[in-house]
């Protein structure tokens, strides 16, 4: 696990702070003051991934960013299945525990399906969903339809699937300090000037044993063996959560995630959502266009 101390040559340079309402050392940023925005990472990143967006908006807001299990500067439980529902377990205890209320949630890759699953179970506490290369699944008819048309054409789910059937996926993924750098250009990042030694050792750090890649290898496993369950919401609670304000920013370069398969599941959940599709910017959009997010979503907030 990363030093909780651990700034990466100031680049992230927020305190840190743990909750042990999931069952573990949860870490999180939580900075400013003002209504509550929570981001929610992915794959094999984490809260760093939102560090240029907590500069942003922590102004005006407080922003809140944990870092899921197994990812970050988390506790790695060995005792964990990391599942999409433990996920959802997690983030929701987390919530709770701070009563963290009218929030608006931000959400990019598994951060997705887990930020949706918490919004399903507690509609009352969100006012506004921001999807940035995120996932929306909400009980869409073809839901599942979609996934499996994805899959077939995205590099990394393939890979997945094969080296799962291969016998290889966890030997892999336990190498993640060492092949950081193509696990993340496979999913997809175009700016290749962003790689620094900083950088690097930034999403590299959380995976520095076997055992602390129980996350990552979890999300890839759960993929494979079919074992994440999306949280399916009520009608009632489809209807309340489609009336909130919505926008997806999608980076069109997004090899993991195509547009053309999730844009239309953001559609059928928020009919009235915004879209907003970024050219030269992948799966990491975050990374790759962080001035032009940042500016999207501070409009966005301030119109809504």
């Amino acid at each position: 696990m990363i030093s909780a101390n651990e700034t990466f040559n100031g680049s992230f340079p927020f305190t840190p702070n743990f909750s042990i309402a999931p069952g573990f050392k949860m870490h999180y940023v939580d900075e400013g003051k003002g209504p509550v925005i929570v981001c929610l990472h992915g794959e094999p990143t984490w809260g760093y991934l939102f560090r240029h967006l907590i500069h942003q908006l922590s102004g005006t807001h407080r922003v809140i960013v944990p870092d899921h299990m197994g990812f970050g500067k988390s506790e790695t439980p060995a005792d964990r299945t990391y599942w999409l529902q433990d996920h959802i377990n997690n983030l929701e205890k987390f919530i709770l525990d701070l009563n963290l209320h009218d929030i608006t949630l931000i959400i990019n890759d598994f951060g997705g399906p887990v930020g949706m699953g918490f919004a399903a179970r507690h509609p009352e506490r969100v006012v506004r969903i921001i999807s940035v290369n995120g996932p929306t699944p909400f009980g869409q008819p073809d839901l599942g339809q979609l996934f499996e048309a994805n899959m077939k054409v995205s590099p990394w789910f393939q890979w997945i699937l094969q080296a799962e059937k291969n016998g290889n996926l966890e030997s892999v993924l336990n190498e993640l300090h060492y092949n950081i750098l193509s696990t993340l250009k496979l999913n997809g990042f175009e700016q290749n000037d962003l790689i620094t030694d900083e950088w690097l050792k930034a999403y590299r750090s959380p995976f520095t044993s076997s055992g602390e890649c129980l996350g990552a290898i979890g999300w890839a496993k759960g993929l494979a063996g079919g074992k994440h369950q999306f949280e399916e919401p009520t009608q009632q609670v489809k209807v309340q959560i489609g009336k909130l304000p919505a926008m997806a920013i999608w980076g069109k370069a997004d090899r993991t995630l195509q547009s053309r398969y999730f844009l239309p599941l953001f559609q059928s959940v928020f009919p009235e959502g915004l879209i907003y599709e970024l050219e030269k910017a992948g799966h990491y959009s975050l990374e790759d266009a962080p001035e032009v997010i940042g500016l999207l979503i501070r409009q966005f907030i301030q119109l809504t």
